[in-house]
């Protein structure tokens, strides 16, 4: 008379029962940040981590400004509250698309582009604004400070990832950030001209 087979475990029933989702899983980095695999893109380890490193401070600045732009957005007030409304939404959406393009940039070269905000707080250089609401004029001067700062970086980093001959980072920088970033920088700085509406 054989022996009655024993009863599965549960982790036995839950690995044979294919549409339960494996829930909090814990797995080993594969990756560490400040690093770079190799990947065949004709250029040395030592030019793609310059790169990567560079790549993640204007990314970390550019989602600080992003999240400057949405938050605005939501708070502005006055006279001009539609046209400005509009335009730091505008704004936001655009520098949304830069947040992408950079991140792919590094993950191009083989690293690993900075993603939590947490993290992200760490490496920025823009300085935390109040919780609170401050006055439009403040608002906009805050944004046109992020923009500088992430242009300083830019013109820097640009020129030095061309010493390096890295061709695809400095043409992200200066066609795509430095240029998007100018124009924005454009458009707010004239709101806060202090000029009549009606008569000279």
């Amino acid at each position: 008379m054989s022996s009655p087979k024993p009863k599965p475990s549960s982790t036995a029933e839950h690995r044979s029962d294919g549409s339960q989702p494996w829930l909090h899983q814990k797995g080993r980095t594969i990756q560490e940040f400040g690093t770079v695999k190799q990947f065949p893109v004709a250029l040395t380890m030592e030019t793609r981590l310059y790169s990567c490193q560079r790549l993640n401070k204007v990314l970390a600045d550019t989602r600080i400004l992003h999240d400057l732009y949405k938050k605005y957005h939501w708070l502005m007030r006055g006279a001009t509250f539609y046209q400005l409304h509009l335009l730091l939404d505008k704004h936001a959406g655009e520098q949304l698309e830069l947040i992408d393009t950079v991140a792919e940039r590094v993950q191009t070269l083989g690293g690993v582009a900075v993603g939590d905000p947490r993290h992200v707080a760490e490496i920025t250089t823009v300085p935390r604004p109040p919780d609170g609401v401050e006055e439009v004029p403040s608002m906009l001067s805050r944004l046109l400070e992020a923009h500088e700062l992430i242009l300083t970086e830019c013109h820097d980093a640009a020129a030095r990832t061309q010493e390096y001959g890295d061709d695809g980072t400095n043409d992200l920088l200066v066609s795509e950030v430095v240029r998007t970033n100018e124009l924005q920088a454009w458009f707010v700085a004239e709101h806060l001209v202090d000029t009549p509406l009606v008569h000279a």
